[in-house]
C-alpha cells in the first residue's frame, strides 16, 4: 500500500529537520572555529603590543653625561640635555636587574602631562625642540621614541622635595618611633595610611646611585641651599601636590605622597625638573580600595617593594631578579595609572 500524502509530508518535514540540524551543527562548528581564530588573533595582537623593554640606552651620536637610577642623560650643547627614561626600576634605592616593560614611556607621558598642566604654578625644564632635530637617524632614534625629552641645562638642587598627604612608608615608620616626620610633630593616635590633617613637606637629601636618601628637616635644606630658595622649593612643592591630588582624586586615584626635584638657571630662576607625579616618584592608590590601617593596593612600585619585603634580601646591591609575572603586573598598573590620569 503506497504512502499517504500525510505520511509523505511528515517524512519531508523530518528530512528537512534533519538537514537543518546538520546545517545548524556545521554553522556552530564554523562559528566556533572563527571565534577561536579571532581569539588567537587578539591574543597575538596583545602580545605584539607589549612594549619592548629598554634597560639601557645607547646613542652613539651623543655624549653620555650620566646614568641615574632610571634615566640616561646625554649632552646636546652648553644649554640643553637629552633625558631618556629607561625601564630600569629602583627599589630601596637599589637598581633592580630586571626592567619593567614600557615603564619609561609611561613615566615620560605622565611627566609631560603634569609639566604642561602645572605651568601656571612654575616653569619646567622642557623645551619645544623636537627629538628628530637632535637625533635625525631613524634607527638610532627608534629605541628612545616616546621616552626621551630635550630639556634645558639647569643646576639641580641637592634636595628631594617630598610632600606627604597620608601616613605611609618611611613616614609611618618614623611616626611610630617618634610621633614626628622630619621634625614635624603630628597628632597622636594616627593610623597607617591615614590622611594627614594637611599635607606636609618632608625633604630628604639626594643620594648617589645605590645610596640611600636620608630624611632631613626643613632647616637642614636651608643650610644646603639658603633660606629664600628653600622656602620657594617648599611652597612650590606643596602647591603642586595639592593641585595634583585634587585632580587625581576626581579620577579615582589618591596621591598619598610624591617627590619633586628642582633646578635653577643662571639667573637663579627655579624650575621643576626630572619627573613629576609619576608612579615612580609617587604613591598612587585606587580610591575605591582605600582603607585606613593597612598599606593599600597601588598603581606604583609599592607592589614591587611589598614583594621584595618577602625575600631574604638586605636591601643593598645587587638587587634580586623579579619573576616575569611580578614585572608584568607592575607594568600593567603603571599603564592603568597613565590612562586614568592623562585620558580620564
Amino acid at each position: 500500500m503506497g504512502a499517504t500524502p500525510t505520511s509523505r509530508f511528515e517524512a519531508l518535514v523530518a528530512t528537512q529537520a534533519s538537514i537543518s540540524q546538520i546545517a545548524h551543527t556545521k554553522l556552530l562548528t564554523t562559528l566556533t572555529v572563527i571565534t577561536a581564530k579571532i581569539t588567537l588573533f587578539e591574543f597575538k595582537r596583545e602580545l605584539m603590543t607589549v612594549p619592548e623593554a629598554l634597560y639601557e640606552s645607547s646613542l652613539p651620536s651623543l655624549k653620555l653625561r650620566a646614568r641615574g637610577k632610571v634615566r640616561d642623560i646625554y649632552d646636546i650643547d652648553d644649554q640643553h640635555m637629552l633625558i631618556v627614561s629607561t625601564d630600569r626600576l629602583s627599589a630601596f634605592d637599589v637598581i633592580l636587574p630586571d626592567p619593567i616593560p614600557g615603564k619609561g614611556r609611561v613615566l615620560t607621558s605622565v611627566s609631560n602631562f603634569w609639566f604642561e598642566k602645572m605651568t601656571h604654578v612654575m616653569p619646567n625644564h622642557l623645551t619645544d625642540i623636537p627629538l628628530e632635530q637632535i637625533i635625525p637617524d631613524v634607527a638610532e632614534r627608534a629605541q628612545i621614541e616616546g621616552r626621551a625629552i630635550v630639556v634645558k641645562l639647569l643646576k639641580p638642587l641637592p634636595v628631594e622635595a617630598i610632600v606627604r598627604g597620608y601616613l605611609i612608608g618611611s613616614g609611618w615608620k618614623d611616626y611610630q618611633k617618634t610621633g614626628a616626620i622630619c621634625g614635624i610633630q603630628l597628632p597622636e593616635g594616627l593610623q597607617q595610611a591615614q590622611q594627614l590633617p594637611e599635607a606636609i613637606y618632608t625633604p630628604s637629601t639626594k643620594a648617589a646611585v645605590d645610596q640611600h636618601d636620608e630624611n632631613v628637616t626643613f632647616e637642614a635644606t636651608v643650610d644646603l641651599i639658603g633660606r629664600d630658595l628653600a622656602e620657594k622649593v617648599r611652597d612650590a612643592s606643596l602647591t603642586l601636590y595639592r593641585e595634583a591630588a585634587a585632580y587625581a582624586k576626581e579620577r579615582g586615584i589618591i596621591i598619598a605622597d610624591t617627590k619633586f626635584e628642582f633646578g635653577v638657571d643662571e639667573e637663579g630662576v627655579l624650575y621643576l625638573i626630572d619627573e613629576a607625579l609619576t608612579p615612580d616618584s609617587s604613591r598612587f592608590w585606587p580610591a575605591d580600595q582605600y582603607q585606613v590601617g593597612i598599606s593599600p593596593p597601588s598603581f606604583d612600585k609599592q607592589y614591587i617593594r611589598d614583594y621584595l619585603e618577602t625575600l631574604d634580601w638586605n636591601k643593598t646591591a645587587p638587587g634580586p631578579h623579579l619573576p616575569p609575572e611580578v614585572a608584568a603586573y607592575c607594568a600593567e598598573k603603571y599603564r592603568e595609572a597613565e590612562v586614568r590620569l592623562t585620558q580620564g
